[in-house]
């Protein structure tokens, strides 16, 4: 890794700033966004260098499909340890988005099967439109999830419903995303990335450190056991109250309450 041959074609990626978001752009709309090592890599590339004036980043497919997952024609034959690493390579990536420093926000419209559903599994905030459905085609392919789906899938819709899409190739729509976890939010037609980008906006405004805090103690807090969550929370909080940031905002909405009360 880290070599010449290990670099993303940036073709692959249509990303723009506006203002303090930065976009992400799956830039395959012919093949539906499928995933091949190419559109990996320049993944890996972008999320290993955002810039320091970015305050949220919102991943989403250019044309009509979020991602058809893993592009079967440019699948290889690989034995078992060029299959380790590779699907490794594919966790290390996602982990970036995961563990990304800002607030990740995928808009989500038509296929969001197998490896796009992975993809999206990696960002904090789903947002999806009608034509959106959802779906993991692995049983039927003679495959596995290699993109960190069966750790991140079940954390948001359970083990029994992931194994019921593997092994039936069951298909959720939008409607039913919104209610079973996949998605945080349904927009009507056309309106995922329009509010994808209105939350990153938001999210953009908060305090770097709340936000970090939310992206990276948060998880970590709800699966530790309840005493060592307590404490996590109780170090986490005061290391929040104690930024100059957070001390300015307290400072700010405080004197805002003061004025509404005052009496006219």
């Amino acid at each position: 890794m880290g070599n010449a041959a290990d670099a993303g074609d940036a073709s692959l990626l249509r990303i723009e700033t506006r203002g303090a978001v930065l976009t992400v752009g799956l830039n395959r709309p012919a093949k539906r966004n499928a995933l091949n090592d190419g559109i990996i890599l320049a993944l890996q590339d972008c999320f290993s260098a955002i810039p320091d004036e970015v305050g949220a980043v919102v991943i989403h497919g250019v044309g009509d499909h979020f991602s058809s997952g893993l592009d079967l024609s440019e699948l290889t034959e690989r034995d078992a340890t060029e299959g380790l690493v590779h699907s490794q390579m594919w966790h290390r990536v996602f982990d970036r988005i995961q563990y990304c420093r800002v607030p990740v926000i995928a808009a989500l419209k038509g296929a969001v099967i197998g490896g796009g559903l992975e993809l999206a599994c990696a960002a904090h905030i789903r947002v999806a439109e009608p034509s959106a459905y959802f779906a993991l085609p692995e049983g039927q392919r003679g495959i596995f999830v290699g993109g960190g789906g069966s750790v991140r899938l079940p954390r948001l819709i359970g083990v029994p419903r992931m194994a019921d899409m593997m092994l039936t190739g069951r298909v959720y729509s939008a409607t039913e995303g919104a209610a079973y976890g996949f998605s945080q939010y349904l927009t009507e037609a056309d309106g995922a990335l329009p509010k994808a980008l209105e939350l990153a906006e938001r999210v953009a405004a908060n305090a770097p450190l709340t936000n970090f805090a939310v992206l990276q103690a948060l998880p970590m807090i709800a699966e530790a056991n309840p005493q060592t969550g307590l404490l996590m929370e109780s170090l986490m909080a005061t290391v929040a109250q104690s930024d100059k940031e957070a001390k300015k905002r307290i400072r700010a909405f405080l004197d805002r309450k003061t004025a509404k009360v005052k009496p006219t």
